[in-house]
């Protein structure tokens, strides 16, 4: 009896954790910019949070995949974005990423948040981490666009000329200034560890192009680079990359 009543009460407990969860998101603007915010049920110390991008059309799509929003969020770890729209990381977008970011720690959550950049979130991360090395906790990609010459500038060329506003040949031929692969110093002395979740099958943004090269500079670098490769797979939603442990271990471990 005892056995079956202690069974019912954990179980009503694990109940009332989860409903706990935050079913909606806290809405901000900043110069009319939504920003989103999943604060976690109760906050781990130091107010840790994941910061993610893309954000698009209000809403941050990593609040629907079920195994890293529980575990963020009964970790304590908030969840995060602004939606800027189609950038590409440019210094304009990547300032007003700052004002974001401002805003978040003037409410009380980390000076040091964990960036995770899904596809083009990956370059939108990267940029504004480079850019402000000393305010990045650790940085982690699912199977992110690391490289301005891969698929910004052969798949995404008008949203990435918009962003920097400059013609093609200005871009290309100051790319060194811009691209966060050619970046890294500021991060590897700040010793920002990063993880990637990449398929070795992506032709929308190749591992070899983008992932593998942020990685071999980033070791060359100084810097600390996990990567978990998924053989044969490319850029899709599936449990691979939306249920994988080890990017929540990552996540969890640099969160304390």
């Amino acid at each position: 009896m005892k056995t079956l009543l202690l069974l019912v009460l954990t179980f009503a407990a694990s109940l009332a954790a989860q409903e706990a969860l935050p079913k909606t998101a806290e809405i901000f603007e900043i110069e009319g910019r939504k920003a989103v915010l999943y604060a976690a049920p109760k906050l781990a110390e130091g107010k840790p949070w994941v910061w993610y991008a893309p954000t698009l059309n209000g809403g941050v799509s990593l609040a629907g995949r079920k195994m890293y929003f529980e575990a963020f969020m009964k970790s304590g770890i908030s969840l995060a974005g602004f939606d800027l729209g189609e950038v590409r990381g440019s210094p304009a977008s990547s300032a007003k990423f700052t004002l974001f970011y401002d805003a978040m720690v003037k409410r009380g959550f980390s000076a040091k948040p964990i960036l995770l950049g899904q596809s083009r979130g990956g370059m939108m991360t990267l940029a504004w981490a480079f850019r402000n090395s000393d305010k990045v906790k650790a940085w982690a990609g699912i199977y992110p666009v690391c490289n301005l010459a891969s698929w910004p500038l052969k798949n995404s060329k008008p949203q990435t000329l918009a962003d920097f506003a400059l013609p093609e040949a200005e871009l290309v031929s100051r790319l060194a200034d811009f691209n966060p692969i050619d970046n890294l110093a500021g991060l590897a002395a700040n010793k920002v560890p990063m993880f990637a979740v990449h398929g070795d099958s992506d032709v929308v943004v190749p591992y070899d192009l983008n992932t593998k090269l942020l990685k071999e500079r980033y070791e060359a670098a100084g810097g600390s680079f996990s990567v978990k490769i998924i053989p044969g797979e490319g850029h899709k939603v599936g449990p691979s990359f939306f249920e994988c442990q080890e990017l929540v271990d990552f996540v969890l471990k640099h969160a304390k």
